[in-house]
């Protein structure tokens, strides 16, 4: 009901809002099924990806049709408990999601030339 009362004020959405959020602190042995019933609430679901590895484990994103539906599953499901845990859901934004990734990637091939070259971490150095 608020999603259509938004699109009839024709109200003006922050540009972080879109339809992909990304979902953290969720437990582990969550089922789809159990994500579709949890934000399904909210509207149509187009996707829900939840983490398997062990660096994404406790993470989905939840893809809606709408953007107004993404933007009420927000508003109510941050901090929504589920088995003991808070939700924490937020607008899925690429810039922050790459840095992240680039910033891992850059750490990596320093390491490895630091191997291939012989040279300590800054640490290391000052031990000797």
């Amino acid at each position: 009901m608020a999603a259509i009362s938004l699109r009839k004020a024709n109200t003006r959405l922050p540009p972080e809002v879109n339809r992909v959020l990304y979902v953290r602190n969720l437990p582990f042995n969550i089922t789809s099924e159990e994500m579709y019933d949890i934000f399904g609430k909210y509207g149509a679901i187009r996707q829900i990806r939840i983490g398997t590895n062990k660096d994404t484990r406790g993470t989905a994103f939840v893809v809606y049709e709408d953007i107004y539906d993404a933007k009420t599953a927000v508003d109510h499901l941050s901090g929504f408990n589920v088995a003991n845990r808070y939700l924490i859901v937020l607008y899925y934004q690429q810039a922050k999601m790459s840095k992240k990734f680039d910033q891992k990637k850059k750490e990596d091939e320093i390491q490895k030339l630091q191997e291939k070259y012989g040279i300590g971490t800054p640490a290391a150095s000052k031990d000797k």
